[in-house]
């Protein structure tokens, strides 16, 4: 569990205008050492010839991979409707000498969304659903807390992230919620801004537009986008949601990594299946390849059209700015004069040339994906470490080299970049930890504050106390617990799961009558948990 930061397009899955929830977005990055990796993750799964522009950027990879100390990390381009260059290189997990292939599965988290997107697209084509459909057309049971909202809101809203619904992802992230339960939750949130007059992303929102797909087509999600996308584009070792990917059993998959306390090491995997239609599918360079030769087709696969042109361009069309402080901290160097959201995709201007991209991001995971549909250009990257942003690096190395433009070394740059951003959320961490009130003690006994709170959306938190100390757990997630220290005052902290997030910290109020009434997460109101028992 994390706790709330400013959020950015990176999330995730994730991304929004401030994080107002505990999300599984971290934007403190790995920025490390020259030597790390095993010498197997310093060479490319198939070499090219000395001297080759291939060589070049073979060359360029493995550097990256060492000093971003990034495991293992996978690519695919595509350049006039031919695989020009599909690798992988590193190992799939620390400590393991299994290398990364192109045929190595990672999880797209983020860049899921385009293929919700085309999914809502195919069922326009086919007549069932319309972009400006009001979204209650297809789900009646659905609400926001604003009526007027709940009744005007469509389908094309749910794709461009202007709802007026803030951050939500501390339903999904607490692990036992279903679909439709977290859907039916976010009614008694109030709305962060006016619905079409702001930009928050969301993942929520695209879980709604995936249950508008599943209602529509009458099947699930997942079944749509693999019989209808995934099996028609031959992307046969891709899989819709971690469950599938699980049941397959495939033997060639990626592990997750963190750096914990300075060390990178294995991680569990965070599921995204609660709103699979935000970002829960899985694919390699390999079958990502074929997903790049279909976009940029316009929608085509062997001549064969799986949506019209007319709906594909509607995809990349631009439908909602985007603020610079919620796009990514990369603008700042690459200076586009427009950012603009379409469908499943942000978009940006650059050295002349329209470029639609995505990230996606999980713990543990990174994936990249852009297209410069004029060029006829496409790259994909997946990688195997938390927010190790040397994606954003290696997309715009190709594209520099396939648009003819000087090279750059944007992982330098980039380094400097990230890094910077790293240290001044240290500062703020040691900043928080200077106010602290040393010699304080709690106003009760430790047990007087275990129970049961409820909050109104985001479930219960129980609070236990054995063996002479405070627990926690939110939900049945394993890294949603952890167990509390003493802070100052009524204050407590604690490193939940692996301690992957850091410090998340509990502050208790008490009633007149001194009992404990609620608790909440970082001393914020929105997320205050009343004492139930």
């Amino acid at each position: 569990m994390r706790l709330p930061r400013p959020a950015r397009a990176v999330p995730a899955l994730t991304g929004t205008a401030r994080r107002r929830a505990l999300t599984v977005a971290l934007l403190a990055l790995a920025v490390g050492g020259a030597a790390y990796a095993p010498a197997s993750a310093q060479a490319p799964s198939r070499s090219a010839p000395r001297g080759s522009p291939d060589a070049d950027l073979d060359a360029y990879i493995a550097k990256g991979l060492r000093d971003w100390k990034i495991p293992g990390l996978s690519i695919a381009i595509v350049k006039n409707d031919a695989v020009v260059y599909a690798k992988g290189f590193g190992v799939r997990t620390l400590g393991d000498a299994a290398a990364v292939d192109a045929g190595t599965l990672f999880g797209m988290m983020s860049t899921t969304k385009a293929m919700t997107a085309l999914a809502v697209a195919m069922l326009v084509d086919s007549g069932v659903v319309a972009w400006d459909d009001r979204v209650t057309k297809h789900l009646p049971w659905f609400a926001l807390h604003d009526p007027y909202v709940t009744r005007e809101l469509t389908v094309r809203d749910l794709l461009r992230h202007n709802a007026g619904l803030g951050n939500a992802d501390l339903l999904w992230v607490r692990g036992d919620f279903t679909p439709r339960q977290i859907l039916e939750r976010v009614r008694h949130l109030p709305l962060a801004y006016s619905m079409r007059d702001g930009f928050v992303y969301q993942n929520v929102m695209y879980q709604v537009a995936g249950e508008v797909v599943a209602a529509a087509s009458g099947m699930p999600w997942d079944r749509f986008v693999k019989t209808r996308i995934l099996d028609p584009l031959g992307m046969t070792r891709s899989q819709p949601t971690l469950a599938a990917l699980r049941a397959a059993n495939d033997p060639n998959v990626s592990s997750a990594h963190f750096e914990i306390d300075g060390t990178t090491r294995v991680i569990s995997e965070s599921p995204v299946d609660p709103v699979p239609a935000a970002g829960a599918a899985w694919s390699s360079a390999d079958d990502a390849a074929k997903w790049l030769r279909f976009l940029l087709d316009s929608g085509r696969v062997g001549g064969r059209r799986l949506v019209s042109e007319n709906s594909f361009r509607e995809l990349l069309k631009p439908q909602a700015f985007v603020p610079l402080g919620e796009f990514y901290p990369t603008a700042t160097l690459t200076r586009p004069h427009w950012m603009t959201y379409g469908l499943g995709w942000f978009q940006q201007d650059y050295q002349g040339k329209f470029v639609a991209m995505h990230t996606g991001s999980i713990d543990g995971r990174t994936a990249i994906i852009a297209i410069l549909p004029e060029e006829r250009l496409g790259v994909y990257i997946f990688g195997n470490t938390d927010h190790a942003e040397f994606r954003h690096a290696l997309m715009w190395r190709v594209i520099d080299r396939y648009i003819g433009a000087p090279p750059r070394d944007w992982s330098a740059e980039f380094l400097t970049l990230y890094g910077d951003r790293k240290a001044k959320g240290e500062q703020a961490r040691i900043a928080r930890e200077a106010k602290r009130v040393t010699g304080t003690s709690p106003s009760l006994a430790l047990a007087q504050y275990a129970g049961t709170y409820e909050h109104p959306v985001y479930g219960d938190l129980t609070l236990s106390f054995n063996d002479g100390a405070l627990g926690a757990a939110f939900g049945p997630a394993a890294e949603n617990r952890g167990r509390l220290e003493h802070w100052q005052y009524d204050t407590f902290r604690a490193r939940l799961g692996d301690g992957r997030g850091g410090w998340t910290y509990f502050s208790f109020r008490l009633s007149a009558g001194g009992t404990v009434a609620a608790v909440r997460f970082d001393d914020q109101a929105d997320l205050e948990f009343a004492r139930r028992q």
